[in-house]
């Protein structure tokens, strides 16, 4: 209770007037840049609610898939907001797992969202997370070594153009590496790369009877090309290399290529967090001819676990966070070319965003080339370039990159990683009724 001081017929007492209730919410999120910008401005949120406080939990990006599943799955109640991807919002929706996101609020527009990227975080017509940054995947190059080398990057390259380029710029004496690519096991990890560079080559996780195709021609060109390419042009340890290393790698001036998620490219290019920053070029993923470019569709985003008891003040931050006033305040504080990106298309319309990010255009057309229903060559039975959308990929998933980091470590041949992919995939496939 607070007390004030009230007058009754000129005489003063004191009365009992009831203080307004506190809600903490407990956010769960991965430890990315953009995320850390966010933590970093809840004081704006805090100020506008001031009867909601924030407790942050970040995590690493595998750590945190593993607590927020175990604990949406065990109905732990840890977290009042999540943040997870778009693999995880269609198949915790249809388990009842999460809120839809009903009230965001009439100046939210949820019709300014990027369709392909609201298409992943809905179901049946619902939203059941929003969209706090939005990314596919690209060429970020150094224009000077490519310069000096005589060398020029295509707008659309080829494998076999990077492949070259790789090993014609590495100087491993100046340690410096003509490629850099994630080789950290994780289904979300090394696996989100090599499954979008898989599908450049015509590969695919499972045929159309989800039978698993780790056995096929596709495949090993594929681990074949990956494992040799980062012996001869890779940095040292790149089996412990994921997105935040190889993005610590590349600003210091140690990659001349690298191959990753579309929203490093503001990271890559600005002065306080890069060496490099004046000196970045960029370019579409590269393709074998075949149709596919290596690149992935991926949103990370905040949801609501069911059952919450603070679905009100959980859906006001959310809504806070992933509006265009928030693109507003990080473009007040950082610049409009740090502001979260891949998520509205009013932001790709905005020319003080595009007089400033050189890689604008080519992140919304990356977008918009992958294809969800049609992440290959050959038809698949799933939904999901660089994952397929099915509750049993994510043990799946990890466990395969973990052959595949093995293999690129040194530690198994690449034979034995894909026989032990493909038996162990099989095993989980039959486990779960798939195949026979």
């Amino acid at each position: 209770m607070k007390h004030v001081l009230g007058a009754v017929c000129g005489a003063s007492v004191l009365l009992a007037v009831p203080a307004m209730a506190e809600t903490t919410l407990t956010i769960a999120t991965v430890n990315n840049g953009d995320m850390i910008r966010m933590q970093g401005l809840t004081g704006e949120f805090t100020k506008k609610n001031p009867d909601i406080t924030v407790k942050w939990v970040t995590l690493e990006e595998n750590v945190l898939r593993q607590r927020v599943t175990t604990d949406i799955a065990t109905k732990g109640g840890q977290f009042d907001v999540l943040t997870i991807g778009t693999y995880e919002v269609p198949i915790w929706a249809k388990k009842g797992w999460l809120v839809p996101l009903a009230n965001l609020g009439a100046d939210y527009d949820v019709a300014d969202l990027l369709p392909k990227i609201k298409d992943a975080v809905s179901a049946d017509g619902k939203l059941y997370a929003a969209p706090f940054y939005g990314e596919s995947s690209m060429v970020m190059y150094r224009t000077d070594l490519f310069e000096k080398a005589g060398l020029k990057m295509p707008e659309k390259p080829s494998w076999d153009f990077v492949i070259d380029a790789a090993k014609k710029l590495t100087d491993k004496s100046a340690g410096t590496y003509g490629i850099c690519l994630r080789g950290k096991a994780g289904w979300g990890e090394n696996m989100a790369f090599l499954s979008a560079m898989a599908n450049s080559y015509g590969a695919r996780w499972f045929d159309e009877n989800w039978q698993p195709q780790f056995n096929t021609p596709e495949w090993k060109t594929t681990l074949t090309t990956y494992v040799n390419l980062m012996k001869e042009a890779g940095p040292p340890g790149a089996s412990s290399n994921g997105f935040n290393e190889n993005l610590a790698l590349f600003n210091a001036g140690k990659c001349a290529m690298w191959i990753d998620a579309t929203v490093a490219a503001s990271f890559v290019t600005n002065p306080k967090d890069s060496k490099v920053a004046d000196k970045v070029g960029f370019a579409l993923a590269p393709n074998t001819g075949l149709g596919k470019n290596a690149n992935w569709l991926w949103a990370w985003n905040l949801a609501i676990p069911a059952g919450s008891k603070k679905t009100e003040a959980a859906e006001k931050f959310i809504a806070w966070a992933t509006s265009k006033d928030y693109t507003k305040l990080v473009a007040s504080k950082e610049g409009w070319a740090n502001v979260p990106p891949g998520t509205r298309t009013s932001l790709y319309q905005n020319d003080e965003y595009l007089k400033v990010a050189p890689f604008a255009k080519l992140t919304l057309a990356s977008i918009d080339a992958a294809d969800p229903n049609k992440p290959t060559v050959k038809p698949v039975p799933y939904v999901g370039v660089q994952y397929a959308a099915i509750p049993e990929f994510q043990g799946i998933g990890t466990q395969v990159g973990q052959q595949f980091s093995a293999a690129l470590a040194g530690s198994m041949t690449v034979d034995a990683a894909l026989t032990a992919a493909q038996s162990a995939t099989e095993r989980e496939m039959k486990r779960a009724g798939y195949i026979k």
